[in-house]
């Protein structure tokens, strides 16, 4: 098989392994978005904070690297999150990646397995950006308002 039909081939399958979208009925959590406090941003908009995670872009104004951080697959926050941020379920996101991934275009953002290990990576890394459950203690990091356009 060619390049192309191996490619169509993987395309076709991840999108039979992809489970509908939950219901707007699904629980929402609710989430902040943190970043390193030497980033200087204090508020970003919706669709900028999605090309940082969807690494699109990859610098702040300042000029500083942008180094998106997530959390587990299966994590209520990180639902709330790709769907009010990247307007996509986190599997719909997976699949987008395992694209990227396979033509060469990028690896996803890190994962963490707790919102306290999200905190800590953004708290020690330059340019980091996450999102953690609300109430979760984020001293030591900027936490930004996310805007609409």
């Amino acid at each position: 098989m060619s390049r192309v039909q191996w490619l169509l081939v993987l395309l076709l399958c991840g999108l039979v392994l992809i489970p509908p979208r939950p219901s707007r009925g699904a629980e929402v959590v609710e989430f902040v978005v943190i970043t390193h406090p030497l980033t200087g941003v204090e508020s970003i908009t919706r669709e900028r904070l999605s090309h940082y995670f969807l690494k699109k872009e990859t610098r702040w104004t300042s000029g500083v690297e942008v180094q998106p951080v997530d959390l587990p697959e299966e994590s209520a926050v990180r639902a709330s999150f790709s769907e009010e941020v990247l307007q996509r379920s986190v599997q719909a996101v997976r699949a987008w990646w395992q694209q990227r991934i396979f033509s060469g275009r990028g690896l996803p953002p890190e994962t963490r397995a707790s919102d306290a290990e999200v905190v800590q990576f953004v708290r020690d890394t330059p340019g980091a950006v996450g999102y953690v459950s609300a109430g979760t203690d984020v001293r030591g990091v900027q936490v930004l308002v996310v805007e609409d356009p």
